[in-house]
């Protein structure tokens, strides 16, 4: 029974130290951490309209099929929903899955006046967490005559909030530049109040 009783004891001064150690200590090291080196990041990536909290760059804002004043994101299996997230679960030979990219690129190429050939794949390709901002430059660019005429805006204007929006290669994980729509649509926002 003394036995017993010593590793008792022996288990619950590791509980209580590994408690202190991975339960207290660390999270406030890595908390630490994340604020000194990357706070906005840490703090939820949230971009400011008007001097109030608006959105987190880092997940896609929805923009309503007739809204032609903001850029469109990619599509969306989940439609563009922060509670949740995935993907269509279509393959790429699935029939549905080439049906829905070709519907969009009609879509696509009718809203924004160009033929069909101009439209480039991730305007008609969800990203796998269907919550991604990021479009690609030529699918940005696409779209600046809508916004700028949408908006009253100079196309020279838009294509600036446009640059500004882009992350450049030496930023950009894969080394591809993307636009951040949530923050393109802000600077717009911004712009037209």
């Amino acid at each position: 029974m003394n036995a017993y009783l010593r590793q008792l004891g022996t288990s619950f001064r590791f509980l209580a130290v590994a408690t202190v150690l991975l339960g207290v200590l660390y999270p406030l090291v890595m908390f630490g951490v994340g604020q000194a080196v990357a706070s906005a990041q840490a703090n939820g990536s949230i971009a400011q309209l008007n001097g109030q909290a608006a959105a987190s760059t880092l997940i896609v804002q929805a923009v309503p099929d007739t809204e032609t004043r903001f850029f469109f994101p990619r599509p969306s299996a989940v439609k563009w929903d922060p509670t949740t997230s995935g993907a269509t679960n279509l393959g790429p030979s699935d029939p549905a899955l080439a049906k829905a990219e070709a519907d969009a690129r009609t879509e696509v190429a009718s809203r924004e006046g160009v033929p069909e050939s101009a439209v480039p794949t991730d305007a008609v390709s969800a990203s796998a967490s269907g919550l991604d901002p990021d479009i690609s430059p030529a699918y940005a660019q696409l779209q600046v005559p809508r916004v700028a005429k949408a908006t009253g805006l100079s196309a020279a204007d838009v294509e600036q909030m446009v640059a500004d929006a882009t992350n450049t290669s030496a930023l950009s994980l894969l080394g591809q530049p993307a636009v951040n729509t949530t923050k393109l649509n802000l600077a717009i926002a911004a712009r037209i109040k």
